[in-house]
Formats: C-alpha cells, structure tokens, sequence
C-alpha cells in the first residue's frame, strides 16, 4: 500500500513539492504578520539618517520662579518673542539654598526651556527683566542628541 498525499483537487504530490508549498505559505505568513513592524522600523531608520542635527545647535534652559503665575508670564513672554519653541512649566518643586548666609527653601515653579543655544543670551536678559526675583536662576545646557525632527521643528521655530 502507498502511502499518498493528495492536495484540494485530489491529484497526488510529491514530499518536496509539498515542503516546498508548506515554505511558501510560512514565508508569506511570516511577512504579512511583520510587514508593519519592518516598515516602520525601515522609515524610522530613513528618516533617521537622512535628518542631520549639528550637536549644540539647541539647547535646554532651566529657569526657578516663585509661582505658576510668573511662569506662565515668561513662558508665554518667551515663547512670542521668539525666543523659545517650547517651554515646559514643572510645578511644586522644592528648592533648598543659601541665599545672604541663610539656609533658605522654597516651594518653586521651574521652566524648562527649548531654545536655539544662540538665543541664550537673549533669552537671559528678558527673564531677568520680568523675573521678580533679585538675583534668579537661567541655566542652559546644550543639547547633544535627541530625536533629529523634534530639534529641527525647535530651530525652525525660532529664528537665527
């Protein structure tokens, strides 16, 4: 007796034929169920290396203020003038500090700033002309690396 497998129209195949068949149905299996992931992953790669981002071109500024009041004074203040894409208001922190040889600590509002590092100075001198305090906080950092379309859309924002 022989041992036959026949397909849907009842002709008999071979083993081969029939892994060969078995191959095809997995490989396209396969790809129709990871074909959005490798397409993503494909585009964000593309992007990736089309997209140049000149490390130091943007950079973060962190200014303290005493409320969100003030903050959002200046983070819209900045924000018009051009002087900031984008501004993140982070609320209830707690400084502590010396200031005038007592240990001082507050409860505070901070600024976190996106700017082109070429605005700093600008962006120093208008917070300290609106800032309440005496003597306030406007620190930066340049920012090395990050998502090259975001760091774009920041210096397209604010101009040279």
């Amino acid at each position: 007796m022989t041992n036959r497998i026949y397909c849907l129209c009842m002709y008999p195949i071979s083993s081969s034929l029939r892994l060969g068949a078995l191959l095809i149905v997995g490989f396209t299996a396969v790809f129709y169920m990871t074909a959005p992931l490798l397409r993503t992953i494909g585009l964000r790669a593309f992007s990736m290396a089309t997209e140049a981002y000149k490390s130091g071109t943007v950079s973060a500024a962190y200014v303290t203020c005493p409320d969100v009041t003030v903050a959002k004074q200046i983070a819209r203040g900045l924000v018009e003038r051009k002087l900031a894409a984008c501004v993140n208001i982070i609320p209830k922190i707690i400084s502590i500090y010396e200031w005038k040889g007592k240990m001082e600590e507050d409860d505070e509002t901070l600024l976190m700033i996106k700017t082109r590092s070429s605005k700093v100075p600008a962006l120093t001198e208008y917070v300290r002309s609106v800032h309440p305090y005496e003597v306030c906080e406007v620190i930066s950092v340049p920012i090395e690396q990050g998502n090259a379309p975001y760091l774009t859309w920041v210096t397209d924002t604010v101009p040279e």
